[in-house]
């Protein structure tokens, strides 16, 4: 597993430590290094007084104050998984929310970020939160988002829901298979079809793309028929045991209806079960 540098941003909040206890479970008795991650600073920004309502940013001043909160929650979580073979640094910086995540990722040589957000209550009224899809469509790094309801669950079955219309590269695929080896996963790719259309040329040199990589792999590929995308990933997840979304942020048509925009009373995924977030 080549998955080794781990970002969790922190506010200090609930969310984000239902991120960390989500981390330290789904990597237990790996080696990887933690960056536990405050981001402060001073002022208001203009449109961007609420950074991150849902989970990491806040306004604040008093870095230091800061850095001895990192420090106590890094004690902590060394309290609670004694026999963890991770190790954890603490870091405040000063500066805007994206801007800081970016220096981060790319100082730090970031392999995965993890972020806990606000599930139902947050969602109702700004989605998963602006400032989520803001890393996820502006940082160029694999994001795990663990929502406020989710408890770990050592994943059996991470779903894969694509439309076959783009090519998989490289490095969306090493995502993928290092968070799927950590605890031998299947990967059951999904289509949801809301019409009776078969797959164009494009499309089907795509999945079979797909199947060629995945050959050596537990992996299955379903298709369900619905109107709606939403329902249609939430029945297969009741149906099939699933644990993980993972999705490609490049498809973020795609992706906003399925992350962002689910608003009927029976869907529930998005706040109950982790997202993966490949990039490019």
């Amino acid at each position: 597993m080549t998955m080794k540098r781990i970002l969790i941003p922190t506010d200090f909040s609930h969310n984000a430590w239902n991120a960390i206890e989500y981390t330290m479970a789904f990597f237990n008795k790996r080696p990887v290094h933690i960056h536990l991650y405050h981001i402060a600073y001073s002022g208001r920004i203009n449109g961007e007084d609420d950074l991150y309502s849902n989970g990491v940013a806040i306004i604040e001043k008093g870095g230091k104050t800061k850095e001895k909160q990192l420090i106590a929650l890094q004690r902590k979580i060394e309290t609670l998984y004694p026999r963890t073979q991770a190790t954890i640094d603490v870091r405040v910086a000063q500066s805007r929310f994206i801007e800081g995540i970016k220096s981060a990722v790319e100082e730090l040589n970031i392999d995965l970020m993890v972020m806990g957000t606000k599930g139902a209550s947050g969602l109702k009224e700004v989605t998963i939160g602006s400032h989520t899809g803001a890393v996820i469509t502006r940082v160029k790094c694999p994001v795990l988002v663990i929502p406020e309801r989710a408890v770990f669950e050592s994943p059996k079955n991470i779903v894969f829901p694509t439309d076959f219309n783009m090519i998989y590269k490289q490095r969306i695929l090493d995502t993928l298979f290092d968070v799927s080896d950590v605890h031998d996963s299947s990967i059951k790719v999904l289509r949801v079809a809301n019409n009776e259309y078969p797959l164009n040329a494009e499309q089907e040199k795509n999945r079979n793309f797909l199947r060629d990589i995945l050959e050596e792999r537990s992996y299955s590929f379903h298709c369900i028929k619905s109107p709606r995308l939403e329902e249609g990933l939430q029945s297969f997840i009741d149906l099939m045991d699933v644990q993980i979304i993972a999705m490609v942020a490049k498809n973020l048509n795609f992706f906003q209806r399925l992350l962002f925009k689910p608003t009927v009373a029976k869907i529930s995924y998005h706040t109950e079960i982790p997202f993966l977030v490949l990039h490019e």
